[in-house]
């Protein structure tokens, strides 16, 4: 079966705003941290975004892929530098990161044709 990863992104993005006003101080400190860790230090913040979306390969998280290849994306990543970044997750977990690695694929392709359909 294949996810809407599109789908899924802004899905999340809905249920974050809800729980963000169940527990505003929470979000609050993590939607700090999360733009602290991302902006562009010694690190680019699209690297940063790479990185992100290996993490998210390696630990199974469906939404994470989807944010993480979408942000890449947004970063300025190639198609190539995301497909690379999936290569080094599949090193690093094996047979459960290609499995991930097929669906940050399939985000790629589905979030490209959204920006260049």
């Amino acid at each position: 079966m294949i996810k809407d990863h599109s789908k899924r992104y802004h899905e999340l993005i809905g249920l974050m705003e809800k729980l963000g006003t169940e527990i505003p101080e929470s979000m609050k400190a993590f939607n700090g941290l999360h733009k602290s860790s991302i902006k562009d230090g010694v690190l680019d913040s699209r690297t940063k975004e790479l990185i992100a979306l290996g993490i998210a390969i390696t630990v199974r998280c469906d939404g994470c892929i989807a944010f993480h290849v979408h942000d890449a994306l947004q970063a300025g990543a190639t198609s190539e530098e995301i497909l690379e970044t999936i290569g080094v997750a599949i090193l690093m977990r094996g047979g459960p990161a290609l499995v991930y690695g097929c669906e940050a694929l399939e985000a790629l392709n589905q979030f490209s044709v959204l920006q260049h359909g």
